[in-house]
């Protein structure tokens, strides 16, 4: 019934607000959503605020729906957390940023994407294969950038309000003030809660975790082009509680108990962020900046009689010059920076704290005659407390043959220290023992993971039929020097941490065909290809829970713009599947054993908006309206506290349909 009730508010309102018959007006060029560079040399997509209004997108984890560069599923059958994959790894490989500045890792991997409210963001940028040496040496198979709302160019005042079919309600409103024409202030509120039980596919534990989240930033920023001094001043606070399990756990009556299996997860998290810049006054092409970092990550969890623990402090510093050599064709960055992390981390009250800090130098040239060749190639050299004295070098390389085209090609090295019980909080949720074979190394006794990663990338725009259309091809290769090999592989009631004994690969082609097809109506559409491989102890792999062929569509139609803004936006997304490598069940008993590969499955997602001005709009959609559901997405769930209970082994939704309905205000 509530889904009936949404869209009747929805329908209700629609009638209400159309009752006046307008006139339209010129007609503006339409902005796209997901914009692919043919200037740039790196493989960048940038993603608009316009393309995250065409889903919920109640958080960053969940504003990938709409795009094919990213792969997003669900880590588990409990938390309803959303995993991000790209070129098939999973997202400790890629650098996350938000506004150039590491912001996703360590304590945060498994759920900080939902840390960062959807409304806040003004753009994100998408590269494939090996970040810039500005950032870090950490990333292997890409980053992903958030850009926030500017508040010098931020409207005085914005409100959503969402609500769910599935008990989810959330609130978010921005404040904005200018102070002066060289000061601004932002204050971002946001608030979710979902305060019902769900057990749609009636195994008897909810679908999605009950819980809360408060989230507060305050953003200052000042620009003075006369000086040429630009800043960034940024505090955030941020409490998220979950709790999941059986329908009956009661928190407060079980808790580490055997009377009903259930889970909490309770993170606290302060952080505070800024940047500093100078551009010289006579010499506009050089500039200095320098960032920083403070952030305080506390998680208390527990996982039925699993208990885990991680606090991180961590501070961030990164000092960057830029300028050129001779002429604007030759332009250089180099920079030192500084991190320190110092994890106070149990597992099963067995403390495996420590303290890692860097200290790095690096320095990027960049060529560009402006015409039709450019490169970027850079290096870096880092001393780590515990991986030693590295050189991480990057390459990309630009080269337009004709009009509308581009060849790149993109090479690089990537190191980082795998954080083995935080990057895989899921399989603590199953009855597995944890066992981490190798003793020689400095991180839980492992070595760190080493790739080197190479990608080669062509688009072409084009007129179809005297309509805008584009074609992209891309493949890239990652191949791993070391993996902290994380075996499911071995035995149902096991999961078995080591160094890399052989080989282990990721090769991602992916095809995209962009077409307008009348005006207004446009068709994206993707094709990947993953070829993924692990040398086990037990012999060579596919990557579990990764499909080897997936298809991706997505349709969008906006009618004209009305003379107060009435306009009407549809969107639909699909998604196909193929099938995927399931961890191994043969030691279990037979009701609680999965085939060897998932079957093939599709989801379908679907969206209306009505803007009423310029100022309102309302909208209305749906998540998985085929009603796709795995089956057996629990397995052992009559005996949680059995040896054969694992909730990790998710390749599909565990829910049915979800129907949700919002709605957006504006001051300008």
């Amino acid at each position: 019934m509530k889904k009936y009730a949404l869209f009747a508010i929805f329908l209700f309102s629609t009638i209400a607000f159309s009752q006046e018959n307008l006139e339209e007006v010129k007609v503006e060029k339409k902005q796209k959503g997901i914009k692919k560079s043919l200037s740039l040399t790196s493989n960048t997509t940038l993603v608009s605020s316009k393309e995250l209004l065409k889903a919920a997108c109640c958080n960053l984890a969940e504003s990938f729906e709409t795009n094919p560069s990213i792969d997003v599923n669900f880590s588990d059958a409990l938390t309803g957390t959303k995993q991000i994959k790209m070129l098939g790894l999973t997202s400790p490989y890629l650098m996350i940023t938000e506004e150039n500045i590491p912001s996703v890792r360590g304590a945060s991997q498994a759920y900080g994407l939902s840390f960062t409210p959807g409304t806040w963001v003004e753009s994100i940028q998408i590269t494939k294969g090996a970040g810039s040496v500005v950032n870090g040496y950490e990333s292997i198979s890409g980053q992903i950038n958030t850009e926030l709302l500017k508040p010098l160019k931020d409207i005085p005042f914005f409100l959503n309000a969402y609500g769910s079919t599935d008990s989810r309600f959330e609130l978010n409103t921005h404040f904005t003030k200018k102070i002066s024409d060289k000061w601004a202030t932002s204050l971002f509120l946001h608030g979710n809660t979902r305060v019902a039980k769900n057990d749609m596919n009636h195994d008897h534990f909810l679908d999605n975790p009950i819980g809360k989240q408060v989230n507060v930033t305050n953003r200052w920023q000042y620009s003075n082009a006369e000086t040429g001094w630009v800043s960034f001043f940024n505090i955030k606070f941020m409490r998220d509680e979950k709790q999941t399990g059986e329908f009956d756990f009661d928190k407060k009556r079980d808790k580490l108990t055997t009377n009903f299996w259930g889970s909490e997860i309770n993170t606290e998290r302060l952080d505070f962020t800024s940047k500093i810049g100078y551009v010289f006054k006579d010499m506009p092409y050089q500039s200095i900046g320098f960032q920083n970092a403070f952030s305080n990550h506390n998680q208390d969890s527990y996982f039925g009689l699993n208990q885990y623990d991680i606090k991180q402090q961590s501070y961030y510093s990164n000092l960057i010059f830029n300028s050129i050599i001779n002429n604007t064709m030759h332009k250089f960055s180099t920079g030192l920076n500084f991190t320190y992390d110092k994890y106070a981390e149990f597992v099963n009250l067995n403390d495996v704290s420590r303290v890692d800090n860097s200290v790095g130098a690096f320095f990027e040239y960049n060529f560009d005659n402006l015409d039709k060749f450019s490169y970027t190639l850079g290096g870096r050299v880092d001393y780590h407390n515990r991986l030693g004295v590295f050189v991480t070098p990057r390459l990309h390389v630009k080269y337009n043959p004709w009009e509308k085209s581009v060849f790149r090609f993109s090479a690089g090295r990537g190191k980082r220290a795998a954080n083995i019980y935080a990057e895989n909080q899921n399989l603590f949720a199953s009855s597995r023992v944890f066992s981490v074979l190798d003793t020689n190394g400095k991180v839980y006794g492992l070595n760190p993971e080493i790739a080197w990663n190479y990608g080669l990338s062509f688009t072409q725009n084009f007129k179809l039929f005297q309509k805008n259309a584009d074609f992209t091809i891309d493949f890239y290769r990652t191949d791993f020097q070391n993996q902290a090999i994380v075996d499911v592989m071995q035995s149902s009631q096991q999961v078995l941490f080591y160094d890399l004994k052989g080989s282990s690969y990721a090769n991602s082609l992916q095809v995209d065909f962009n077409l307008e097809i009348i005006k207004h109506l446009n068709l994206r559409t993707a094709y990947k290809y993953y070829d993924i491989a692990t040398d086990y102890l037990s012999g060579t792999f596919q990557r579990p829970l990764q499909a080897k062929h997936r298809f991706f569509g997505n349709l969008e139609f906006e009618t004209h713009i009305k003379e107060k803004g009435q306009q009407w936006k549809f969107d639909y997304t699909f998604n196909w599947l193929g099938k995927q490598q399931l961890p191994i069940t043969s030691t279990n008993p037979v009701a609680d054993r999965l085939p060897t590969f998932s079957p093939s499955f599709a989801v379908m997602n679907t969206q209306i908006t009505r803007t009423f001005s310029s100022t309102f709009e309302m909208y209305i959609g749906g998540e998985n309206i085929g009603n796709y559901k795995q089956e057996n997405a629990i397995l052992g769930e009559h005996n949680p506290f059995g040896t054969h209970f694992d909730t990790s082994i998710i390749y599909a939704p565990v829910f049915g349909q979800m129907y949700y309905a919002g709605l957006r205000f504006k001051i300008k």
